[in-house]
């Protein structure tokens, strides 16, 4: 369980960081806001992958396909939060 959560937050930091690189407008975001908007946007990648093609988990749970999704998805949440936020970023 411990496991699960570590490898939860260190995706959702990864996802979460490359879809602040690719939004613009996110100067003023946290690591730790990053990181759970990572993390919703791996729950998103993986719900939308699932929904288009249809991936079965018994084929494991670490895919290069999951970890494309989770950035995906995390782009499309972090626009998202910088869309709606209403902040306005320095940067």
């Amino acid at each position: 369980m411990i496991g699960f959560i570590i490898m939860l937050i260190v995706i959702g930091l990864i996802a979460g960081a490359i879809g602040r690189l690719v939004v613009k407008g996110t100067g003023g975001m946290s690591i730790p806001l990053t990181i759970l908007l990572g993390i919703i946007g791996s729950f998103v990648g993986g719900f939308l992958g699932r929904l288009f093609f249809g991936a079965d988990s018994k084929d494991g749970w670490f895919q290069a396909s999951g970890i494309i999704g989770s950035i995906i998805g995390a782009i499309i949440v972090v626009f998202l939060f910088v869309r709606f936020s209403g902040k306005k970023s320095i940067s």
